[in-house]
């Protein structure tokens, strides 16, 4: 039976999703392919965080199961052979809850959850403003310019996607010029703005949403200020400098608290941030820092 879905990856602590802009290019050409591999699943919205992904899908559970197994399985084989990040999305715990549309507005309360996590997590102040995902997908004035894919070699076809099956996907699809196909090839636009009816309805629940809530009441008052990607950049200078090694790992825990606090202070991150980029648990952060 088709019903909608809400999928949430376990939020990783120690590790990331993406590490770089590219690996966000890549995942977001995943979702294009797992969308044309099973169009019998209709995405509705999706967002790709630094440690964690959302969906909202339509489709019967087995299907969704399928969907969001096969873009971790065929991502985290890319993150293998680029990073030599070992299977560490294959225990990454998913929670597939099953949306109950007879309750108002149920669907639109899921679809603005999770297009407010970039919100949230102090990435940007609306998702229009947030490029990994469905954030400025809907309502737009004029759609986003494009490079069909009928315009592109077979080989750059495979080489966008990392895989042979870039065959499957459709050659009237729009490619950014970031290098990723545009969601609103894939995703159910139309239907979500018949849903929302309107722009200033989908930015009622936008800012209704309990992701909106969680960035007002949010207990550290240090609001990321710079993306994970870009701190993860900055830090081999930052530790070369400070403690004359480039790795997290060779420093002692005096000099691990002390790197700890100079990422909280120049970067303006919070403990959960710092925590991610370093490699620790928050645990062991705090912990940390907690010793000296």
């Amino acid at each position: 039976m088709r019903q909608f879905y809400l999928i949430t990856t376990a939020h990783l602590e120690d590790k990331l999703w993406f590490m770089e802009e590219e690996d966000f290019v890549v995942g977001m050409n995943h979702v294009a392919l797992q969308a044309a591999s099973q169009p019998e699943v209709r995405i509705m919205a999706f967002i790709l965080m630094s440690n964690h992904v959302h969906f909202v899908l339509n489709g019967s559970k087995d299907e969704v199961e399928e969907f969001i197994n096969a873009f971790k399985s065929r991502y985290s084989l890319y993150l293998f052979r680029k990073h030599g990040a070992r299977a560490h999305l294959r225990y990454n715990d998913l929670d597939i809850r099953e949306i109950q549309i007879q309750e108002s507005e149920a669907l639109e309360r899921a679809i603005a959850y999770v297009q407010m996590n970039c919100v949230a997590a102090g990435i940007c102040a609306h998702p229009s403003q947030y490029e990994w995902g469905t954030g400025n997908s809907f309502f737009q004035a004029t759609g986003r310019l494009g490079r069909r894919l009928v315009t592109l070699s077979g080989r750059a076809r495979r080489r966008l996607v990392h895989s042979g099956l870039a065959k499957k996907l459709p050659i009237d699809w729009l490619v950014s010029e970031a290098g990723y196909v545009l969601p609103e090839s894939y995703t159910a636009v139309k239907e979500v703005e018949q849903l929302f009816r309107s722009p200033s309805r989908m930015n009622f629940f936008l800012h209704a949403s309990s992701k909106a809530r969680k960035r007002l009441e949010v207990e550290d008052d240090r609001i990321p200020a710079f993306k994970d990607q870009l701190i993860l950049q900055a830090l081999p200078d930052l530790f070369q400098g400070l403690f004359r090694t480039r790795c997290f790992q060779d420093l002692s825990p005096l000099d691990q608290a002390e790197a700890l606090r100079q990422i909280r202070y120049r970067f303006s991150a919070n403990i959960h941030q710092a925590a991610r980029v370093c490699g620790l648990t928050y645990a062991e952060a705090a912990r940390l820092i907690d010793t000296v």
